[in-house]
């Protein structure tokens, strides 16, 4: 049997709190939202002044990222690169730079995926929310980081 890790209700709190509080320094109007290795939604924030379909395609970068085990971004540059085929996947609206997969102990345990201001800058919050959670699990190290599924 093995052993792996996955997000827990606190990680996911602490991400948002995160994402809330560097979105707001920035003044970006946004949704984030977390999900699970299998794609699955753990929690989702949607910001004042954010459009609502921003919270429909946070959610939609984070599955692409999580199912992909490959930040969303990656489709978007083989879509723009002459991949044409990739138009008729499912999930086109998350194959849009600000899906950030989250790797833990050579795992996907989840992802992160925002919307809301320019693409670069949907991924830039989504990578240091999941920077923020990495370096905050390296360094407590204890049983309430990660839990683990067995």
């Amino acid at each position: 049997m093995q052993t792996k890790a996955s997000l827990s209700e606190q990680n996911v709190s602490q991400m948002l709190l995160a994402a809330k509080d560097l979105a707001h320094h920035r003044d970006w109007p946004v949704a984030i939202c977390v999900v699970d290795d299998g794609g699955h939604p753990l929690g989702l924030l949607r910001l004042d002044r954010a459009a609502p379909i921003a919270a429909y395609v946070a959610m939609e970068k984070a599955r692409t990222a999580a199912l992909g085990r490959r930040d969303s971004k990656v489709y978007e540059d083989m879509i723009n690169g002459g991949r044409q085929a990739f138009l008729s996947a499912p999930n086109l609206q998350g194959m849009l730079e600000g899906g950030v997969v989250i790797w833990y102990q050579g795992q996907c345990i989840g992802a992160v995926g925002v919307s809301g201001v320019k693409a670069a800058e949907d991924a830039e919050l989504a990578r240091s929310v999941v920077d923020a959670l990495l370096h905050s699990i390296t360094d407590s190290r204890c049983g309430h980081s990660v839990t683990e599924v067995h």
